[in-house]
This record gives structure tokens, C-alpha cells and sequence, in this order.
């Protein structure tokens, strides 16, 4: 059988009718009683979840990190919203768009673990901490810490600060597989001195996946007057943790990768007593500068994205975040434990469970991580993203919920054919 062919029928087995909400809901209702951990490896259950998306037959989607698509249930609910506001037209916008935003703003802090008044819904984390670090009070001279492996665009935004007011960046680099957690913290207390302003740090590597110990770093860092910028692009509906808990003074998230909302969504959380600290990006009505919605302010934007919000809560809910996490990385582990050992083979996220979840990055000795992602699709089928600066150089490679073992599967296969040659 051509190898296409086969991707495609891998991808059609199993396709049914997608569930409406109620059902997805009454689903995960069914086993409720069933732990975590056995659900996690039900292929049978799973493949009823699966079932819920429309999948191009063409290849194996394993690059799910940059946009986490929508399922049918929720895209005709996001389709049912933009239609409604078509419908209603300024009517909406000048009545009710403000309220709605603030209730559904109030239930994402509920999973957020933070308080309403600490969080605002933007576009993207790009916006979100671009704000923040943008919005600073700088003056020339202030230190700001920051990783290599940290997201290009917030580098990029502190290139900028740099040039505008003198700040300096302080650059260091986070190894692939630290030994614990106090390496890790070290690493930027080290890099402290009295000029420190802020350090900004990553929950999850977005190339590696790899899960950085947040609140001993904001605990480290808070002890020596530093203020820590969080950026938590793929930690948020992915793994489990509450804002309150990580004691970080902002912490941002797009909500269109593992919430999979539409495109266009985001969050920013800024502790309470730093909202006044920050200039919004754009200017607002709102003149209290100790009110979170001052930060708000964007224009018009699409509001259905808004409200397709609290659909993707309600999906979020009915799985369970336990559940997703623990399929999540139930899913990493099952390929990466496959390949880690193997001749040429090379791991460049940790063997720890608890320092990973869905994403993970392999190279292959002698294939320059380019090559690999257009190896992988042209020869295998299987459509990824090459990372190749920061100590990681190969394929990121990111599964969702809808991903089977039997693609998995042929992941590996195609490694080890690669690896051979």
C-alpha cells in the first residue's frame, strides 16, 4: 500500500458523527469514576474524542502547538456566534459586548486560579506580554533577565526596550535536561544583580517543552526585589496550576493553543497591587490606573472569538483538566520512550515526567532539523516544525487529544527509518 494511502486510511478509521456538547459532556460523564491515569491509555475511548475533529487525510498533524484547531462542536458554536452578531449588528456592540466579555472574563480566571479583576482577555500572548514589558517604567541601565530559549517576540520586544531606553538583557541559557530543580533557580539568581529589574521566564520552553520550576523562581526572585514576567503560552489548559499559586507578577497565555479557542484569543494576569505599574498599549477611557480593565482597551475586535470562549470552558470542564494532562503526557511518553535510546537518535526535552507534557523536540544526527521536517512530510506524511537555535536543533513535536498510538506509531517508524539512514 503507498504510504499515503495508508496515512489516509490511519486518519479515516474510526470517523463518525461528532457529538454535540451535551454528549461530548455525557461522555467523559460515563467515566468519571475511571482514574486519570487508565483513561489515559483507552484507545477505544479516545478515538470517541477524536471523532469530534475533521482531520486532513493528507498527513499527521503533529504540530498542534502553534494552533490548536477547533473540534466540530465548537466551530459551529464559534460559526453560531459570528452569525448572531452579524445578526444584531451595532445593536451588540453597544449594548451587551462589555458585559458578556466580563462574565466570560470572570470564568476564565475561575480556571485561571486568579481573580477577576487581575485578568484581561487580549488577542495573543505576543500582545500580552509585549504590554507588560513594553509598559514598564524603564530607565537606562535596568537589568532584564532573559532566556534564549524564551519566545522570539518577546526577545525581540526587550531588543527594542533596549534601544529605546537603555535597558540592558541579560541572556542565559536553560539546559535541555537539568539535573533538579535548584540548577534551574540558580541559573537566574546568579544572573541578579542590583540593577535587576525583571526577569522574564518561560512555564513551558515552547521548542522543547520543557517545564521550568515557576514559583521557586518568583519565590528566589521576589526575595531579591525582582519582579518575574511569565510567559505561560503553552502551560495554560495544558498542564494544571493556578495562577495564585506560581506567586508571578504577570503571566500571559494564548488561548487559541491548548484551550482551542479560535484565533485571535489570549489572557494576561497582572497581580493586583502591578496593574498601576503598567502603561496600557493603547490609551483607554478608564482613568483609574488601579483598574485591570485599563490595560483593555483594543478597538473593535471580533467579539464572537470572545464569546467562543466559553464554549471552549465548557469543553475544557467536561474532559477534565486532570484527564487532558495525563492523556497529554501519556501520549509523549508513549513515542519518546520508543526513541530515546536509540543510535542518533537525540531527546532534547527531559526524561521526567514532571518536567514535560505533550511537546517534545527529537533530532536525528547528521539531518539538519530543516531537512527532518521536510523529510518527515514528504517521505512519512507527518507534518511538524523545525527548531534549530538555543542548544535545541530538531523537530518540535506536539500531539493533541485527538492523536492516536497507531500514528504515534508510524512517528516512530519514520525515526528510526531516519535514524538508519
Amino acid at each position: 500500500m503507498h504510504k499515503r494511502q495508508f496515512i489516509k486510511n490511519i486518519l479515516l478509521a474510526g470517523v463518525g458523527t461528532p457529538l454535540g456538547l451535551t454528549s461530548f459532556a455525557n461522555h467523559f460523564e460515563q467515566k468519571k469514576n475511571v482514574t486519570a491515569s487508565k483513561l489515559a491509555s483507552d484507545e477505544t475511548f479516545w478515538n470517541e474524542i477524536r471523532n469530534q475533529y475533521i482531520l486532513k487525510p493528507d498527513y499527521i498533524n503533529l504540530e498542534n502547538g502553534y494552533y490548536n484547531f477547533l473540534p466540530q462542536p465548537l466551530l459551529n458554536k464559534f460559526i453560531d456566534h459570528i452569525k448572531e452578531v452579524n445578526l444584531q449588528g451595532s445593536y451588540y456592540m453597544r449594548t451587551v459586548q462589555f458585559d458578556n466579555k466580563k462574565k466570560i472574563t470572570a470564568r476564565l480566571a475561575g480556571i485561571a486560579g486568579c481573580g477577576a479583576d487581575e485578568l484581561i482577555i487580549t488577542r495573543n500572548t505576543t500582545e500580552s506580554l509585549d504590554m507588560v514589558i513594553g509598559g514598564l517604567d524603564w530607565k537606562a541601565g535596568d537589568e532584564a533577565i532573559m532566556a534564549y530559549q524564551d519566545y522570539g517576540a518577546m526577545l525581540d520586544m526587550f531588543e527594542q526596550v533596549q534601544n529605546r531606553y537603555g535597558v540592558v538583557r541579560v541572556m542565559l541559557s536553560v539546559p535541555n535536561h537539568p539535573k533538579d530543580d535548584d540548577e534551574i533557580v540558580s541559573l537566574y539568581k546568579n544572573a541578579i544583580t542590583s540593577k535587576t529589574k525583571a526577569i522574564l521566564v518561560s512555564h513551558m520552553i515552547n521548542i522543547s517543552g520543557q517545564i521550568l520550576p515557576i514559583k521557586k523562581i518568583c519565590d528566589m526572585a521576589h526575595a531579591q526585589g525582582v519582579q518575574v514576567i511569565v510567559d505561560g503560552a503553552h502551560a495554560f489548559a495544558h498542564i494544571q496550576f493556578k495562577i495564585s499559586d506560581l506567586n508571578c507578577d504577570y503571566y500571559a497565555a494564548a488561548l487559541h493553543k491548548w484551550l482551542s479557542t479560535p484565533l485571535g484569543a489570549g489572557m494576561l494576569y497582572v497581580k493586583k497591587e502591578n496593574i498601576k505599574k503598567v502603561w496600557p498599549l493603547l490609551a483607554e477611557g478608564e482613568k483609574d490606573i488601579n483598574k485591570i480593565n485599563r490595560l483593555n482597551h483594543t478597538g473593535t475586535h471580533p467579539v464572537h472569538t470572545d464569546l467562543t470562549i466559553n464554549d471552549c470552558i465548557d469543553y475544557y470542564e467536561a474532559i477534565g483538566a486532570e484527564k487532558k494532562e495525563t492523556r497529554l503526557r501519556y501520549l509523549q511518553n508513549y513515542w519518546t520512550q520508543k526513541v530515546r535510546n536509540l543510535p542518533n537518535v537525540i531527546l532534547n526535552t527531559p526524561a521526567s515526567p514532571a518536567r514535560s507534557c505533550a511537546i517534545a523536540n527529537v533530532g536525528i544526527k547528521g539531518i539538519e532539523p530543516a531537512d527532518l521536517a521536510k523529510r518527515l512530510l514528504s517521505e512519512h506524511q507527518v507534518f511538524t516544525v523545525a527548531i534549530d537555535y538555543a542548544n535545541v536543533r530538531g523537530c518540535r513535536i506536539c500531539p493533541n487529544i485527538y492523536t492516536t498510538t497507531k500514528e504515534l506509531d508510524h512517528f516512530v517508524a519514520a525515526i528510526i527509518a531516519l535514524a538508519k539512514a
